[in-house]
């Protein structure tokens, strides 16, 4: 499973350890994700995604998945991800018809 979010496209970086010698190794910096359940309003269904925790302080501010998404670059999300998108995408236009 890759250490990868599904929203926003946050993956692993690169950087050094530096030891009190100013010795330099090289090190990963894993991103901070959790397995969360999210409600999709629009679809009226559970999705299980991995996602940062920096992504879940924004899914609350922006006002839920189905708001994040839809502004969300298609580029950033994983092919899951952007399944739930074009579901989100073809309800709520069937709603405005």
């Amino acid at each position: 499973m890759s250490r990868r979010c599904e929203l926003s496209g946050v993956g692993p970086m690169v950087g050094h350890n530096v030891s009190h010698s100013n010795v330099k190794t090289k090190r990963r910096f894993l991103p901070a994700l959790a397995p969360v359940s999210l409600q999709s309003d629009a679809l009226g269904q559970t999705f299980k995604l991995r996602i940062t925790n920096a992504v879940l302080r924004t899914l609350d501010f922006k006002g839920g998945l189905d708001a994040y998404l839809v502004k969300a670059r298609d580029e950033d999300l994983s092919p899951r991800a952007l399944k739930i998108k074009r579901q989100v995408k073809a309800k709520l236009a069937d709603k405005a018809a």
